[in-house]
């Protein structure tokens, strides 16, 4: 694992109150395919109430017998069901006969209500009794409103943490439109996990088998961040949305697991009240806790954070490094979308909407002031921004799950790659390394697509991927949006490029 820094800025006037932000980057090695990797643990919590009955629980059965095959037989794997009641569909432990769990997954039926807690603390306690050194996942797959148990957010959280201390992780999925994000969001933070939304049974096989490439690819797990003050420093805050414990001399921050060649970011805020003496001063000591795998060692690397104390008319002309502004940008845009989820699911779609509006517009404005290269990552946040602020008012369901679906895969999971719950769509002749050649879109977005086109040209857009849309599709999508669309120039684009292809992001 490497750790870098970088400061906005590393000069600091004397005996003057500041602030400064620290980047971090963490970057994961790739792994070692001549090394056996130590056997991995997932278990599965299956949401079967009455809701998933159809399409949505047939698909995760697909998904969980397909992902059967894709684990060693060395691997554990469990499987919990619950509605108003837990079954134990498949006791978590090795797979030694494949056949016996896929027939055990297929025959699980839909029944009554949702008893989430109860789903869930079943599932820890398999995980747990099976865990092995490289400790475990549980994978909670729910479509409803908890209403049974318990049922508040923070309680489970709590819950979940405690697991994540004793080596389990905790990701969720959330079916459909109908399910808690509040709550699943809660689990997901508090249990250092993904936090991830399917609105069909496509696309919910698709993050499934996502999670499942995550879990095999993991070279180091347990990992926390220690952000130690000195004398000079009066707090730290913590811009992403992470798990943080508050320690007399600084932060913990948890950072769950570590996929194969994934670079993290994280952005820290030091509050400097004033520094006395002129000079280089230390002001924080950065301490990188994980334990690799598959050898399952603990590892820690410290790094000092100084600054240089200067007369504060040297400090007045100081220039902040550009590359960390815009990730605080970047950052500050997420905080936007979890807040406007937040108002989205108390019934506050006006004000959310206004809020994603004004957010898109700050963007546009500061990014005026940055180099292009990064600029191009802020205005397609800026453009989701509106997006996002134009679903608020038509479906604001959708637009909660997708704001908070999106802030956590940019926030917490900063750097990491979505793992199937988009679309690609690229040129099909001539785009390699072409601005706009590529258009990349989650699935509600394809939603809001589909929306404004005719139905005779949606299939041009669906799974699944079937050879080439030719140019003639690509204009008639391309007419059919008309040249404000934001997506208008992707198709134009296609018009000339031989057509378009459609594949799973």
């Amino acid at each position: 694992m490497q750790l870098s820094t970088r400061l906005d800025c590393d000069l600091v006037a004397v005996e003057q109150a500041d602030e400064i932000t620290l980047l971090v980057e963490l970057t994961a090695p790739t792994s070692d395919s001549t090394s056996p990797r130590q056997p991995a643990t997932l278990q599965v919590v299956l949401d079967r109430s009455g809701s998933m009955g159809g399409d949505r629980l047939e698909g995760a059965k697909a998904a969980l017998i397909a992902l059967v095959d894709r684990l060693d037989p060395t691997d554990n794997l469990g499987v919990v069901a619950f509605d108003n009641r837990v079954s134990l569909v498949v006791p978590a432990g090795p797979l030694d006969s494949k056949t016996t769990v896929k027939q055990a997954i297929a025959a699980i039926d839909p029944g009554g209500s949702t008893d989430l807690s109860s789903g869930y603390f079943r599932g820890l306690q398999e995980a747990r009794r099976v865990a092995g050194p490289s400790g475990a996942t549980v994978l909670l797959v729910s479509d409803g409103h908890a209403n049974a148990g318990v049922i508040d957010a923070d309680q489970l959280g709590g819950v979940a943490a405690e697991a994540h201390s004793q080596g389990v992780t905790t990701s969720t999925l959330g079916f459909g439109l109908g399910y808690d994000e509040r709550l699943l969001a809660a689990l997901a933070r508090c249990g250092a996990g993904n936090e991830l939304f399917a609105e069909e049974a496509d696309t919910a096989v698709a993050l499934i088998s996502g999670e499942v490439d995550g879990l095999l690819t993991q070279v180091a797990q347990a990992a926390s961040l220690r952000i130690t003050w000195t004398k000079h420093v009066a707090g730290v805050a913590v811009l992403n949305d992470l798990p943080v414990v508050g320690l007399p001399d600084g932060v913990m921050v948890e950072l769950g697991s570590f996929y194969a060649g994934e670079t993290r970011r994280l952005l820290l805020k030091l509050q400097v009240p004033g520094i006395a003496a002129l000079g280089l001063a230390q002001v924080a000591t950065l301490a990188f806790t994980h334990v690799s795998l598959p050898d399952v060692v603990q590892h820690t690397a410290t790094l000092p954070i100084n600054v240089n104390v200067v007369p504060g008319d040297e400090a007045a002309g100081r220039v902040r490094d550009l590359e960390v502004r815009s990730e605080a940008l970047f950052q500050q845009t997420q905080q936007a979308k979890r807040q406007s989820s937040r108002l989205l699911s108390a019934g506050q779609a006006p004000e959310a909407a206004r809020l994603l509006q004004t957010t898109s517009s700050m963007l546009r404005h500061e990014s005026a002031y940055l180099p292009r290269q990064m600029t191009i990552e802020l205005m397609k946040e800026a453009d989701l921004m509106d997006s996002l602020a134009d679903e608020s008012t038509f479906d604001s369901v959708r637009a909660a799950k997708a704001s908070s679906y999106d802030a956590t895969m940019k926030s917490r999971n900063r750097g990491r790659q979505s793992r199937g719950g988009g679309f690609a769509l690229r040129w099909a002749v001539g785009g390699d390394g072409v601005d706009g050649s590529t258009l990349v879109l989650e699935a509600w977005q394809l939603q809001r697509l589909l929306r404004v086109l005719p139905a005779d040209l949606h299939d041009a857009l669906r799974l699944p991927a079937g050879g080439v849309r030719d140019e003639s599709a690509a204009k008639a999508v391309a007419t059919a949006l008309g040249g404000l669309h934001p997506a208008y120039g992707f198709f134009d684009g296609a018009t000339t490029h031989g057509g378009f292809t459609v594949e799973r992001a």
